[in-house]
């Protein structure tokens, strides 16, 4: 029973002192710091070696001012412990009391105490950082290396340096902590990727660069390739990244998977130029059935899309050839699935289209096998104004896959279907929950339409342009382009100087380019940026003009477009690319 009696006795005593801490740490949190005082001191009596609680009573004294106490109980703890990092704590004091004289020579008695024992650093820098102390901090760490060379501090004079301010230091520790300890690769890159997030920090990448180019040219080591190659990644510098892949592989064939990420990044960023590179040369070196099946399809739907009808006969006869060649399977859905979007989208046979995809649908498929079939059915049914029966497909996926990218796309598809059909109240509804997709394409798409919606009703609550608009948008999905452009500038004749006139021109200017006509594309794009200069779309007028210029080979006249991308529009969804495509015609990256 005593002995019961004593466990129930501690208990209760130990749940009181933790109520106590509680209570301290909430007020002084808060910053009711006379409150939180008396409970630190009362703690720090029944605990006196607590380290936290002393740092909490001096922290209190100083907020409230009462720096003679907070002397006295840090020096009580100096002469009783003896701990180097104390004599920091008094330096503070007579800092905040802006008594910088005895401030300093507190701080150069703690440096001194590295000097008797290098192992002290480890708790005199800590304490410097924690002050903001950063001089200090770096002074501690270049005096132990000093003493003992042996010691290995890297990282956290990187860390300093790069709150500093001083990037190339913060380079050169970084680099040398990756040459030493490769296993804190992945920490080192995290950090730099934060400064390399920035535009203010433009002149650090090109640091970056070139001290990661002069490693791998001084240095054997595919390390420094890899690092390299990392580099041009988070600049989505697909092309260069691949130059060093290339390196890599040559003399570590494992590396080969690699090159084959590197191509699923260039080709989900857009940048087809460099991912057509990647994939052929992937084709060259493998033996994998899958990634040949991979890298044909994705080189055939590459021509489809940049094709005109002219070039049809030929893509006809190697799509052809690739299915005879791996066979029709459940190994090749992509490529049947391609072949069906080429016979109904370019060849205007639907109905051969629906019959390749009907087909496919009998094989033991897995459910997102079947969803991609579905959704390309549907697309056909909507080709074919069958709107009710492309629905039913759609919301199958929608209902089968919701949490899953393909379910939102299966969302957007619905959405955009009741668009095309003038409900433009529901579809709405749909755009703006959307726009919070965690698929950034998605997203995009449905901010899009959701603007459009929402700025053509406000302007019009008739929506009377907006359905002529509509109806041009699904000319252009049946790939129908010149009624599509007779329909857009029917728009800008009846609705000129409405609201809807600026994207009018954007699709006009995009069926242009499709066409070939850049001449008048670019024509289209310069009225939307000198007339409609403080509207949505002129970020998008700027970017495609610029890309017109620089695949024209006159940059030049791309040099300043995209210039004006990177100055006014940092939240468009192009901004990364033309900031990079600025630097490349600047000649920042030639290597």
């Amino acid at each position: 029973m005593k002995k019961m009696l004593a466990t129930l006795l501690l208990l209760l005593t130990f749940s009181a002192f933790a109520q106590n801490e509680q209570l301290a740490a909430n007020y002084f949190e808060r910053g009711d710091f006379e409150k939180a005082l008396v409970s630190y001191e009362e703690l720090l009596t029944k605990q006196p070696g607590n380290s936290n609680y002393f740092q909490r009573t001096v922290d209190c004294y100083q907020q409230l001012e009462q720096f003679e106490k907070a002397e006295n109980l840090i020096q009580q703890r100096l002469d009783k412990y003896k701990q180097p990092n104390l004599l920091i704590e008094l330096g503070y004091n007579y800092q905040l009391q802006k008594d910088d004289k005895n401030a300093a020579k507190n701080y150069e008695k703690a440096i001194d105490k590295i000097n008797e024992n290098p192992s002290n650093v480890y708790a005199i820098a800590v304490n410097f950082e924690k002050k903001s102390l950063l001089d200090y901090a770096l002074k501690a760490y270049t005096l132990a290396l000093k003493l003992k060379p042996e010691f290995s501090f890297n990282q956290q004079m990187a860390v300093l340096y790069g709150q500093q301010g001083k990037v190339d230091l913060m380079i050169e520790k970084f680099i040398e902590e990756g040459e030493k300890n490769p296993q804190s690769t992945i920490m080192i890159q995290n950090y730099l990727s934060r400064f390399m997030m920035e535009e203010s920090e433009e002149s650090f990448a090109e640091s970056l660069r070139k001290a990661l180019i002069l490693k791998t040219q001084k240095s054997q080591d595919i390390y420094w390739n890899q690092f390299l190659s990392w580099f041009y990644v988070q600049q989505k510098e697909y092309g260069k990244a691949f130059i060093q892949e290339k390196a890599i592989y040559k003399r570590n064939p494992e590396s080969f998977s690699n090159i084959v990420s590197l191509a699923e990044l260039a080709i989900e960023e857009n940048q087809d130029e460099d991912a057509v590179n990647i994939i052929n040369f992937v084709l060259e070196n493998t033996d994998n059935l899958d990634l040949q099946i991979f890298s044909n399809t994705f080189l055939l739907r590459n021509r489809i899309e940049k094709a005109t009808p002219k070039d049809y006969p030929a893509i006809s006869a190697d799509l052809e050839l690739a299915l005879k060649k791996f066979g029709v399977s459940p190994f090749t859905i992509s490529l049947q699935e391609l072949k069906a979007e080429f016979l109904a989208f370019q060849l205007n046979d639907p109905e051969l289209g629906k019959e390749v995809l009907k087909n496919a649908l009998k094989f033991q498929l897995n459910e997102y096998q079947k969803a991609e079939i579905k959704m390309q059915l549907a697309d056909i049914l909507l080709l074919q104004e069958q709107y009710n029966q492309a629905l039913i497909y759609y919301s199958q996926i929608e209902q089968d896959l919701k949490n899953d990218q393909i379910g939102h796309e299966a969302s957007l598809k619905v959405a955009k279907t009741s668009y095309f059909q003038g409900d433009f109240q529901w579809a709405q509804s749909q755009f703006k929950i959307l726009k919070s997709a965690s698929t950034q394409l998605i997203a995009n798409d449905a901010m899009e339409y959701f603007l459009l919606i929402n700025d053509n009703t406000v302007a019009d609550s008739t929506q009377v342009a907006l359905k002529k608009f509509a109806r041009g948008d699904y000319l252009l999905y049946q790939n129908k382009n010149d009624l599509a452009l007779a329909q857009f500038s029917k728009i800008l004749t009846e609705h000129k100087g409405e609201e809807i006139e600026s994207v009018t021109l954007l699709r006009m200017g995009k069926i242009n380019e499709k066409q070939g006509d850049f001449t008048e594309a670019l024509r289209l794009y310069k009225e939307i940026i000198d007339k409609h200069a403080d509207g949505i779309y002129v970020d998008e007028a700027l970017f495609f003009s610029a890309e017109i210029y620089d695949e024209q080979k006159q940059p030049e006249l791309a040099k300043p477009l995209y210039e004006k991308m990177i100055f006014n529009h940092q939240d468009s969804i192009y901004f990364i690319e033309a900031r990079r495509k600025f630097r490349e015609i600047r000649g920042d990256n030639n290597t």
